[in-house]
Parts: C-alpha cells; structure tokens; sequence
C-alpha cells in the first residue's frame, strides 16, 4: 500500500500563492495522506489548513519553516529550520514569530528603499497582492517587479544586498522544542557559502553542522527535496541515518501544481 505525504508547503500565508484550504483539497485531489503547512516564519494559515484536513480527511501537520543564522567558521551561515507537530498557541513561540515578522518588517522597508534609490519604480502599494495580506518576502518583490516588467536578470543578487537580521539556529531549535515540536534540517543543500570550498568538502562541514545541531536539538534531515539530486539524497539520507536523524520529504511547494506528481 502507497504512502504519500509532503512535509514541506507554503501558502500564501507566506510565499506561496494558494489558501490552505485550496492546498489541502489539492493534495487530498492528488491522493495525498499527509502534508505538513511550513509557511515561513509564521503559523497564520495553520487553523484553516487544519479545519479543512479534517473535513477532508488527509491529515495535516501544524508545521512552520524559520530561517536562521549559523556562525561556522569565519562564515555567517543561513540555515532553514522546519518544526513540526508545534503547538501553534504556545506563547514563546508565537513571541518568537513576532519578532521574526518585525525583522522581516524592517528588511523589506530597507530593501524597497534601496530599490527605489537603484531607480526602479517599485511602491510599497505594489507589493500588496490581497486584502488582508500579512507576510511580504522577496518572492513578493520579484512578482511585482515582473509585474510591472522592470525585473533585471540579476534581481535575486540585488535583493540579497539587504538582508534581515537573523536569530541563533540554537534558539530557533530551542523554541520549537518548547513549542511540543520537532526541529529539521531543510533542504541541505540549499546552503548558501558550503560550497565554496568543493563537493568533498562540503560534505565534511554538512557533517560538522549535522553534529553541532544535533547536540542542540536537532531531531531530523530533510533529505527529499527538489534541491538534491538523486544521488545527493542518497548521501543525506546516510547522513541522517549515522546520527540517528528522522529523514524527511518535502516539495517545497509554493503554487505551480506542475510541481507535484
């Protein structure tokens, strides 16, 4: 008997641009058994998700997605963390997200300014993509800059130049563990700076950070993902499994149902 399930989702909670209801009918339409709602930084859309599996019966998990700073090294690290099963109502937690949207607050208000001043007509009117929307990202910035055709090629470089301030890896495991929940490594291999240095190592210091985080908390390993080849997911998966880390699936999805099989 088939098992499908998809641990990693954004709705337009955050990035992506489906409700949580359309998510769950979609994946429930698609023969799904599981998914877990990681909207970035915030657990807005988790209530509705939640209503709409049980309606649906396709079971949803309350998940979010936060991303962090790691020093290693003489390098600042950006490292995404998924939790998983949190209680969405635990007041650390939800403290925690405040302060990550008011991060978030700051960065875009720096970034539209810096846009504006490189000469791109870009308002903060032309960010708002609905009636009630409370998460603005980068991904929010380059629709509306296609939108009003004036993205340049090199448009992700430009955003990268404004960056916001990031909170301890350490303390982004901690929260979620007080929050009922359970911390994962996402997608490895979209770590930023690893590289630099060459596949041998960069598989030596993913393995460095897998340990250091573990010692902290970590409970997991998104091996899975649109990210990793084949043969790169087979690597993270012994990975996790030297450490005794949960091995994890997810699609990253974000609104192209072309995505998802």
């Amino acid at each position: 008997m088939s098992y499908k399930a998809d641990f990693h989702v954004h709705s337009y909670y955050s990035d992506g641009i489906m409700k949580p209801t359309e998510l769950v009918r979609m994946y429930k339409d698609k023969e799904y058994d599981v998914i877990a709602l990681t909207d970035h930084d915030g657990v807005d859309g988790v209530p509705e998700a939640l209503i709409a599996g049980e309606a649906l019966k396709i079971q949803v998990i309350p998940g979010v997605e936060i991303g962090c700073g790691y020093d290693f090294g003489q390098e600042r690290l950006e490292l995404h963390i998924l939790g998983y099963y949190i209680d969405i109502e635990n007041g650390e937690l939800k403290e925690y997200l405040k302060k990550l949207k008011e991060n978030r607050e700051d960065r875009n208000r720096r970034l539209l300014k810096y846009l504006q001043e490189l000469g791109y007509d870009l308002t903060a009117a032309d960010l708002v993509e609905r009636p009630g929307q409370t998460y603005i990202g980068k991904p929010t910035f380059a629709r509306a800059m296609k939108k009003k055709g004036i993205a340049p090629d090199n448009m992700w470089e430009i955003f990268d130049q404004t960056e916001k301030e990031k909170r301890s890896v350490f303390e982004t495991i901690d929260i979620i563990r007080k929050a009922g929940g359970i911390a994962v490594l996402a997608h490895p291999m979209k770590i930023k700076k690893l590289k630099n240095e060459g596949e041998a190592c960069f598989w030596q210091n993913l393995e460095k950070i897998v340990v250091d985080l573990k010692k902290h908390g970590l409970k997991g390993m998104e091996c899975y993902h649109p990210s990793a080849s084949h043969d790169e997911a087979l690597k993270l998966v012994v990975l996790a499994g030297k450490y005794h880390l949960h091995i994890t699936e997810g699609s990253d999805f974000h609104g192209d149902e072309e995505q998802l099989k």
